[in-house]
């Protein structure tokens, strides 16, 4: 049976759709169960077998009778998860099953994957730090990490990083990432770039992720580089690719893993007709042994809806995951995030500790100053600057 609620649900990764059918939502679930799973919706063959389809079809986890009824709404599909070899083909494979080549039939006109159960069996890797062991390095507790985004993005030398990390260290940040437009560019190189860092940074407490995007071989290459030249955090932005993290993860090197989102919108965005949640790519990043993801922002320039924040956020605080914000966390806003989600959160801040009218020391400051609650000099700048 393909509609059905009788299964065993530690055999099956369940994902629960919003979808759409010109006929009816039960021909919709019933396209995307066979489409997914054992082949084409409409037509069957000799190889079909009773067994085949018992074993290894996608089951909709509804009564059918029901769907007829109506043409769009949530219904859960199961994913026989003896069709996945999850060792080996991972998150990257599980993609394809949950939106593929159901994108393709005409009978769905929506499809939104909302949320991914995955069974007992499946243990999501563990992050190497997270939330408690990024405290203990930095000797942060009962307050946010304070993250510093280096600006400009690109086209500075590894010497004038250095210069910039200083100040930013001597301003106060637990946390320092490159910007994702950086990764290995002729003038900066990693190879050159991270020693220095590295170097400077050894036995002050402070996580500083190197970008590396890269395509697959040159990306895992870059980890081993940038864990062998000193360093220890890399930062990759997901179009590196979702299997990405879960690889690096699988290196077991002692490096902290962040997220870096920008661009997801091409996927989760709530207009699209065809999209994946922003809370099921957490759910992926989770699964995939991360430290910390950039989550979004209450305010600033680039708002999350604050129901789905507050659930990623519930959800990465359980597997101790950072949620990281940013897109215009500034001194004066900081509070205010803190007073709306809790200390359990890293802010982190580009443009608002570079853009102080005193400089980036300044302006780590008075971030730091505004975490903190001592309100110094920095703090009231650039209060006048960000009011």
């Amino acid at each position: 049976m393909i509609f059905t609620r009788d299964i065993n649900r530690e055999e099956y990764i369940i994902v629960r759709y919003w979808l759409t059918g010109i006929t009816s939502l039960r021909e919709a679930a019933w396209q995307l169960a066979i489409g997914q799973s054992v082949g084409n919706p409409n037509i069957r063959s000799q190889w079909e077998t009773d067994e085949l389809f018992r074993t290894h079809s996608a089951k909709v986890l509804a009564d059918e009778s029901e769907l007829k009824k109506v043409k769009s709404g949530e219904v859960e599909i199961a994913f026989p998860l003896v069709n996945l070899d999850w060792e080996s083909d991972g998150i990257s494979q599980l993609l394809c099953f949950l939106m593929g080549g159901q994108l393709d039939i005409d009978e769905i006109t929506h499809c939104h994957a909302l949320e991914i159960r995955f069974p007992d069996q499946l243990k999501p890797l563990r992050p190497t730090y997270g939330l408690d062991g990024s405290r203990s390095i930095t000797g942060v507790y009962d307050k946010p990490l304070f993250g510093g985004i280096v600006k400009p993005k690109t086209g500075i030398s590894p010497e004038t990083l250095l210069d910039m990390v200083k100040e930013m260290v001597d301003g106060g940040v637990n946390f320092i990432k490159e910007d994702e437009i950086l990764s290995n560019p002729s003038f900066c190189p990693i190879s050159k770039r991270v020693p220095l860092i590295a170097k400077y940074l050894d036995g002050k407490g402070v996580i500083y992720a190197v970008c590396i995007n890269a395509d697959p071989p040159y990306l895992l290459d870059r980890v081993k580089l940038t864990h062998e030249l000193g360093g220890n955090a890399v930062h990759v932005n997901f179009w590196s690719g979702f299997g990405a993290y879960r690889a690096i993860r699988k290196m077991n090197l002692p490096m902290f893993l962040h997220v870096q989102k920008s661009g997801d919108k091409i996927l989760t965005n709530h207009s699209h007709r065809f999209r994946i949640s922003f809370y099921a790519l957490c759910q992926i990043w989770v699964m995939s042994g991360v430290d910390s993801i950039h989550v979004g922002m209450i305010g600033g320039y680039s708002t999350t809806e604050r129901g789905e924040l507050d659930r990623i956020i519930a959800m990465l605080r359980k597997h101790n995951v950072i949620p990281a914000l940013s897109c215009g966390v500034n001194p004066v806003n900081v509070s205010s995030i803190t007073q709306a989600i809790g200390n359990d959160y890293m802010a982190n801040v580009g443009g608002a500790i570079h853009g102080h009218p005193n400089g980036t020391i300044a302006g780590c400051r008075a971030m730091r100053q505004a975490i903190d609650g001592t309100h110094g000099p920095e703090y009231q700048a650039a209060k006048e600057l960000w009011k």
